[in-house]
C-alpha cells in the first residue's frame, strides 16, 4: 500500500511541476533560514556553559544609588573576595579578575601588542573550567611575576617549544615566567584572555578600600546553596564593611537607616555566570554583552519564516482542491476509505517536506559563511552529530505532517455524489481560510519591513547626529607610551607635516575602549553628602585636546600654557555645570574630591584635591547614544596612552606613511598600530549594525517566500478563471479591466494586512527604541511606505500572472466549450 501511495505522490508532484517547485523552493528557503537562525540562537544561549560547575557559579555585581549616581556595575571592591570567603560558609571558592587592557610584550627584541591581558587570582582555575596544555592549574599564579598564556600566545612566541619556565618581558623591563599554557577560550565565552598575570603583582588588589570598584569577582557556591538566600545575607556584609567607610568619609550622620530613607543603595547581588552574556545590564563588562531581546527577535523571525513557508503549502494545496475533487470522488466510489486518502495526501506533504529539508541543508551550507561574516560568529552545521540528524529529519516529517494535515482532511472530506456532479468547484476556490492565511503572511511581511526601516533609520541617525565633536579625519595611535620620553618630540616632529593640522596626547577619547575614571566631586567648602555629591567621568588631556577633537567651548576658555594655575584647573561639560548648579556662572567655581594615596585606590581621609573651573565645553557624546550625556571633567595631565592627529582631508595615506616612518625611527622595536576615530565611534554600534543587516536579509527572505506563494496562488487563480476571462474578452473587456479584476481580490487582502500590521509595528518600534536615549523619529510615513512597498511587491507578483491571463487569446480558452 505504501509503495502505491509513494508512486501516486511522485506522479502528482511531477504532473504539477510548477506548484511542486514553488512548494519545495519556498519551504527549503524557510527551513534554511530557520536553521541558520537557530544555530545563531543556540550559540548565544551556550555562552559560558562549558564550565563544569556553571550551575553554582555566579558573578558578584554592585548596585549604587547615591546622589546623581544610579547604576549597576560588574565590578566590586578588591577586599570583597576575602570577606565573602571568610564570612559565608556557603561559598566554596572566590576568584577575581582585574582587566589590564593592552600590554607590550617581547621575547627577544621586538615588542608586540597583546590585547587581552588581566590579573587573576590563582583560584581562577578552580572556579572556572579551563583546560591546560602544559603546567599544573592548581599551582598556577601562586607566585609573583608568573603568568599563564593561551595556546595562541605560546605558538606565537615559542613555536614548537614547551614554554613552561620561559620568560616574556612586559613594557621592556618586567620579566614574567610562564607557569602554564591554557587552551584558547572558546568563542562562546565571556573571557578571551590571552595572558593572565599573577594577582600577587597587583598592589591595588591588597587595599581595603570598599568605596573603590575595579575587580570582577566570581564565587563558586557549595552544592545545595540557595543563591537568593545568600544574596540577602550580603546586607550584613555591606553594613560591616561599606557602612563604616561611608560614615568615615561622608560624615557620621550617614547611618544605614538615613541612607535607606534617602533612597541610597550600596548593594551586592549575584548573577548566574550563564546569564552574563545575554542579561547583563551592568557597566564595565569584561567584554561587550549581547541582549536577550535579540534572541527573542531572531527567534520570532525564524518562526515567521517557517510559518510563511508552511502557509504557502497549505494555500496551494487547498486552492488546488477543485482539481483533485473528482479524483477523491472516483476513489471513494471505488471503495477508498477516508483514512487511505488522508495517508495519501499526508505522504505527498511529507515527501515535499523531506525534499525541501534536504535542499535547505544544502542552502544552509552555502550561505552560512556569509552569515558568519555578518554576525561575527564561527557557526557550523553539526552534520556528524547523530542527534542533529535525528532531530533534523524528525522535524522534516513533523513539518510535512503539520503543513499537510489541514489539506489532507479537507480534501478527503469531499462527498463523492456532490463532487461528481461538479457542485464543489467554486466553493473550494474561494476559501476564507486561504484568504486569512494570505493576510497573515503579509501582516508579517509589513511588520518586518517596518522593523528593517526603523533599524536602518536609527543607525543612520547615530552616524549623522551632531555628537559635539568632530570624529572625521582623526587618526589614533594607541599605546603611545611605548615611545617613552620621546612622545612629545614625536608629536612636535609630526606637526611640521603640512597635512597634520593638530595633535593631542591623552588618556581618554570619546569612544569605547579608552581610559575611564569615575569619581565623586562636590562644591568646595561643603561637607560631601547625597545632595551635593556629583559622580563625574574624568578625562586626562593636554593643551591641544579640545582643539584637535573639534569641541566647542561654551563658557570660559581652553587650557593654556600661559596659565601655570591650569595644573589644578578643570574644564567641565554642560551636564556637569547643571549637576553642580553653577550653569549660570561656572567660571572660577571650585570643586573638590577625595585624594588617593600615592596614586593607588586608597583614599586619604583628611586630604582633598581641589580644582578650579576654567571652562565649560558644550555637551558631547562620550558613551553610546543609548545613554544620556552625564557629567564629565577634563584635567590637564601627562597621560600618555593615546596620541591623536587631526589630518587635512587630502593625502591621508601619505600622512600615515610619514607617521609610521617617524615612529620606526624613534621607536624601532615598538609596534605601530593606528585606527581612525570615526571607525572607533562606529564600532560602538557594531552589534546594531550587524542586527540591521541580518534583520534586513531575513525580512527580505520572508517577503520573498510570501510573494512566491502569492505568485503560485495567483497563477492558479488565473488558470481556474481562464474561460471566464475568454468570455469577458469576447464581450469587449479590455486587458486593463481584466488585470484589475484578477488583482482586486488579493489587493483587498494586502490592505487588510496593512491595517493589522500598522499598530503592531508601532508597538514594536516604540518598545525597541525605548532602549536609546537619543533616537530617530518614526512617523506615519514609515508605516505608509511599508504598506505601499508590500502592496507594490504583491501586485507585481500577481500582476504578471494577471496580465499573462488577460492577454491570452480567448479562442484557446473557449475552444472546448
Amino acid at each position: 500500500m505504501f509503495k502505491n501511495y509513494f508512486k501516486i505522490a511522485l506522479r502528482n508532484l511531477t504532473k504539477h511541476r510548477f506548484y511542486s517547485l514553488v512548494n519545495i523552493a519556498g519551504l527549503a528557503t524557510g527551513v534554511a533560514s530557520c536553521l541558520i537562525i537557530s544555530l545563531f540562537i543556540l550559540n548565544e544561549l551556550s555562552y559560558d556553559t562549558q564550565h563544569v560547575n556553571r550551575d553554582r557559579l555566579y558573578r558578584v555585581n554592585f548596585r549604587i544609588k547615591f546622589g546623581n549616581l544610579d547604576y549597576d556595575m560588574a565590578v566590586t571592591p578588591p577586599a570583597l573576595a576575602a570577606a565573602v570567603l571568610q564570612d559565608y560558609p556557603e561559598v566554596e571558592s572566590v576568584a577575581r579578575i582585574r582587566l589590564q587592557g593592552n600590554y607590550l610584550v617581547k621575547r627577544d627584541k621586538e615588542n608586540f601588542k597583546e590585547k587581552n591581558v588581566a590579573y587573576a587570582d590563582s583560584s581562577f582555575f578552580k572556579v572556572f573550567t579551563i583546560p591546560f596544555l602544559h603546567g599544573n592549574p592548581s599551582k598556577a599564579l601562586t607566585e609573583p611575576n608568573t603568568i599563564v598564556v593561551s595556546r595562541k600566545i605560546a605558538d606565537k612566541y615559542f613555536p614548537n617549544e614547551n614554554p613552561i619556565g620561559q620568560t616574556l618581558t612586559f613594557f621592556n623591563n618586567w620579566n614574567n615566567k610562564i607557569v602554564g599554557v591554557m587552551e584558547d577560550f572558546p568563542d562562546n565565552s565571556q573571557f578571551h584572555f590571552e595572558i593572565l598575570v599573577s594577582m600577587l603583582n597587583s598592589e591595588e588588589s591588597k587595599n581595603n578600600m570598599w568605596l573603590s570598584n575595579n575587580f570582577h569577582t566570581y564565587v563558586l557556591l557549595k552544592k545545595g546553596t540557595d543563591a537568593k538566600g545568600l544574596e540577602k545575607k550580603f546586607f550584613a556584609m555591606r553594613e560591616k564593611y561599606v557602612g563604616p567607610q561611608v560614615r568615615e568619609f561622608l560624615g557620621a550622620e550617614n547611618t544605614p537607616e538615613k541612607l535607606a530613607a534617602d533612597g541610597s543603595k550600596f548593594d551586592f547581588w549575584l548573577m548566574p555566570i550563564t546569564d552574563v552574556h545575554l542579561r547583563a545590564k551592568t557597566m564595565i563588562e569584561v567584554e561587550p554583552a549581547s541582549d536577550i531581546v535579540y534572541i527573542y527577535l531572531f527567534g520570532a523571525i525564524a518562526l515567521f519564516i517557517l510559518v510563511i513557508a508552511c502557509i504557502n503549502f497549505m494555500n496551494l494545496s487547498t486552492a488546488r482542491s477543485a482539481n483533485r475533487a473528482k479524483e477523491v470522488g472516483v476513489r471513494k466510489v471505488l471503495g477508498s476509505l477516508r483514512s487511505h486518502l488522508v495517508r495519501q495526501f499526508l505522504l505527498e506533504s511529507v515527501l515535499i517536506s523531506v525534499m525541501a529539508f534536504l535542499l535547505a541543508l544544502g542552502l544552509a551550507f552555502v550561505f552560512l559563511p556569509t552569515f558568519n561574516d555578518l554576525s561575527g560568529k564561527h557557526l557550523h552545521i553539526p552534520v556528524a552529530d547523530p542527534d542533529f540528524l535525528f532531530l533534523f529529519m524528525g522535524l522534516s516529517l513533523f513539518v510535512g505532517a503539520l503543513a499537510g494535515i489541514y489539506p489532507s482532511f479537507f480534501l478527503s472530506a469531499f462527498k463523492p455524489v456532490n463532487v461528481l456532479k461538479g457542485k464543489l468547484a467554486l466553493g473550494m476556490k474561494s476559501g476564507l481560510i486561504r484568504s486569512g492565511l494570505v493576510v497573515f503572511q503579509f501582516t508579517i511581511s509589513i511588520f518586518l519591513i517596518v522593523g528593517t526601516i526603523t533599524i536602518n533609520r536609527q543607525l543612520t541617525y547615530i552616524q549623522e547626529k551632531k555628537i559635539g565633536f568632530n570624529k572625521d579625519q582623526v587618526i589614533i595611535i594607541r599605546e603611545a607610551h611605548a615611545m617613552g620620553d620621546q612622545l612629545e618630540s614625536f608629536k612636535n616632529e609630526m606637526l611640521k607635516n603640512s597635512h597634520i593640522l593638530s595633535a593631542t596626547i591623552s588618556g581618554s577619547l570619546p569612544v569605547a575602549g579608552t581610559d575611564r575614571n569615575n569619581s565623586t566631586y562636590w562644591p568646595m567648602g561643603k561637607e560631601p553628602n547625597q545632595e551635593n555629591m556629583v559622580g563625574m567621568q574624568g578625562f586626562y588631556v593636554d593643551y591641544d585636546y579640545i582643539k584637535t577633537l573639534g569641541m566647542e567651548i561654551k563658557d570660559g576658555r581652553d587650557f593654556s600654557r600661559d596659565f601655570i594655575s591650569d595644573s589644578t584647573g578643570i574644564i567641565i561639560n554642560e551636564a556637569a555645570a547643571q549637576a553642580f548648579n553653577i550653569a549660570a556662572d561656572p567660571i572660577g567655581k571650585k570643586i573638590e574630591t577625595f585624594a588617593f594615596a600615592g596614586g593607588s585606590n586608597s583614599i586619604e581621609k583628611d586630604k582633598r584635591n581641589v580644582y578650579t573651573v576654567v571652562g565649560v565645553v558644550k555637551n558631547f557624546h562620550f558613551e553610546s547614544l543609548r545613554d544620556n550625556i552625564t557629567p564629565l571633567g577634563m584635567f590637564l595631565s601627562k597621560s600618555t596612552g593615546l596620541i591623536s592627529f587631526r589630518l587635512a582631508s587630502k593625502n591621508v595615506n601619505d600622512v600615515i606613511s610619514a607617521l609610521e616612518k617617524k615612529w620606526k625611527q624613534m621607536a624601532p622595536t615598538q609596534p605601530f598600530e593606528y585606527t581612525f576615530l570615526d571607525d572607533d565611534f562606529s564600532s560602538m554600534y557594531a552589534s546594531e549594525q550587524r542586527l540591521g543587516k541580518i534583520f534586513a536579509i531575513f525580512a527580505g527572505l520572508a517577503i520573498i517566500i510570501a510573494c512566491l506563494g502569492l505568485f503560485a496562488l495567483s497563477a492558479f487563480t488565473a488558470e481556474q478563471r481562464t474561460k471566464e476571462i475568454g468570455i469577458r474578452k469576447v464581450l469587449g473587456a479590455t486587458v486593463t479591466s481584466i488585470v484589475l479584476l484578477l488583482s482586486k481580490e488579493f489587493g483587498k487582502l494586502i490592505i487588510i494586512a496593512f491595517v493589522i500590521a500598522a499598530p503592531l509595528s508601532w508597538l514594536a518600534v516604540k518598545w525597541w527604541l525605548q532602549s536609546y536615549s537619543y533616537k530617530t523619529e518614526v512617523g506615519a510615513l514609515v508605516y505608509l511606505l511599508a504598506g505601499i512597498s508590500a502592496f507594490l511587491v504583491a501586485w507585481l507578483t500577481m500582476g504578471y500572472q494577471s496580465i499573462k491571463a488577460a492577454a491570452s487569446n480567448p479562442v484557446n480558452s473557449l475552444r472546448s466549450e
